[in-house]
């Protein structure tokens, strides 16, 4: 049994704790969701040094489960889990990539960019979703009565949960808006032999209706309102500071919808520097479509009030959310982190996946909303072009071909597809491919 200890909490203060084994979202006084607490007095008998130094040796491990990215901070995720529980992949570890074309265009050489879509469902989901998996794993081990699983999806949760789930052998639902996420996306669920219910609905519909469904304490629900899902992401932030030898960058830029992303990122950097691995905290940057930005319009209102929207269509599905489970956690980690957020419309979303992939990337729609918001807050001057900046890109390009498709054949809604890029056809004649390379070419230099 470990030392260290962890429980939820209600976010909003009130007194109580629940073990982590417990089925429980929201807190029974108040109404407000849970976060995994840990016994940070216990934690800090150990001091950020030899913190730093015990992440550090089990880099590159195939030692079960240290070679798991998440797993890696164990004892600040689950530290009471045992092993023979845990369902991993070796999710993590992901490239830190130097976006040096790319930054070179905004005046910047210090732009890097998380790929955590390199992951083995191609998003950054599959972070919680091991956590989430694993302590239900753990539960149904102690003989607790889970049948099943189940999430409210615009895509990528569905396909982390099926893929865990069926790794695991426990039966997973799935909730997805009909006709609003990549085909891509819908199969991965398909796949992983998911229950998938399509609804005609959005997101938030497919919300209320996953709510409903897990009263019923057998299905176990696995949206980010749920703090397990939390523990797994906040590793991003760990793993962040480690690639740059425990550096923190002066900017950290992430899409939001649901927003439990955020949360994730501001606490995994709190724990650092509550714990003393980092002497600074960075400024944290949430993106928004313009198209689905509720927390942008409150942040125009200095958070003094929060309303839900009706979400527009967004080429960035993932996170066409309008009423997000996570606001006033995220909104909490604003404030701590100097917070800024700013939106993006279709137009610039589009051009800058379409830019960032001119530069050697190749960028989900979700990374153009936060590339397009680097740009915007650059020329507005609120990023410094000496800042050192991470954009999290939260999924593969893969995953949305149509979209990449569409926006060079200038078919995308709204969007002018400034930098489209289509095959040149042509006769078979190596002169007139001479006189069109040279053409073409000599376009490319200018």
């Amino acid at each position: 049994m470990s030392q260290f200890r962890a429980e939820f909490k209600c976010i909003a203060g009130c007194k109580g704790s629940y073990p982590l084994d417990s089925i429980i979202y929201r807190c029974p006084s108040c109404g407000s969701l849970l976060e995994v607490s840990h016994d940070m007095e216990q934690l800090k008998l150990r001091n950020g040094e030899a913190w730093r130094e015990l992440f550090d040796s089990r880099n590159g491990t195939n030692k079960w489960p240290y070679g798991s990215g998440v797993w890696r901070k164990k004892e600040w995720v689950i530290p009471g889990i045992n092993d023979e529980n845990i369902v991993s992949m070796y999710e993590g570890n992901t490239n830190l990539f130097r976006a040096k074309r790319f930054g070179a265009k905004l005046g910047m050489n210090d732009v890097w960019v998380k790929m955590c879509g390199t992951s083995h469902t191609g998003s950054f989901k599959d972070l919680g979703m091991t956590v989430l998996v694993s302590m239900v794993n753990e539960m149904i081990s102690r003989g607790k009565n889970i049948k099943a699983v189940a999430c409210a999806s615009t895509g990528d949760t569905s396909a982390a949960l099926a893929a865990y789930a069926a790794y695991a052998g426990i039966p997973s639902i799935v909730f997805l808006p009909r006709n609003k996420i990549s085909i891509a996306q819908l199969v991965q669920p398909m796949a992983n032999d998911a229950i998938v219910i399509s609804l005609d609905t959005n997101f938030d519909g497919c919300m209320k209706i996953v709510q409903e469904i897990t009263k019923d304490n057998t299905i176990y629900l696995a949206n980010s309102m749920n703090s397990l899902r939390i523990e797994g992401q906040k590793t991003i932030a760990v793993e962040m500071a480690q690639q740059f030898d425990w550096e923190i960058p002066d900017v950290v830029i992430i899409p939001g919808g649901n927003l439990g992303n955020v949360a994730a990122l501001g606490a995994g950097f709190k724990m650092m520097y509550e714990l003393g691995l980092i002497n600074k905290k960075p400024r944290i940057v949430l993106a928004q479509a313009e198209n689905a930005n509720p927390l942008y319009l409150s942040f125009l209102r200095k958070f003094e009030e929060f309303s839900p929207v009706v979400p527009k269509k967004t080429l960035a599905s993932a996170i066409q959310i309008g009423d997000p489970v996570s606001v006033h956690k995220a909104i909490k980690t604003l404030k701590e982190f100097d917070g800024i957020v700013e939106q993006a419309s279709e137009d610039e979303l589009a051009d800058a996946a379409a830019l960032a992939d001119k530069t050697g990337m190749y960028t989900c729609p979700h990374t153009g909303v936060a590339l397009a918001v680097l740009i915007k807050l650059v020329e507005k001057q609120k990023i410094s072009k000496t800042d050192r900046v991470i954009v999290i890109s939260t999924a593969h390009g893969l995953k949305f071909s149509e979209f990449k498709v569409g926006y060079h054949e200038k078919r995308l809604d709204g969007v002018s597809s400034k930098y489209a890029n289509m095959p040149i056809e042509l006769e078979a004649s190596a002169d007139k491919v001479r006189e069109v390379l040279e053409r073409e070419l000599a376009a490319r230099r200018a």
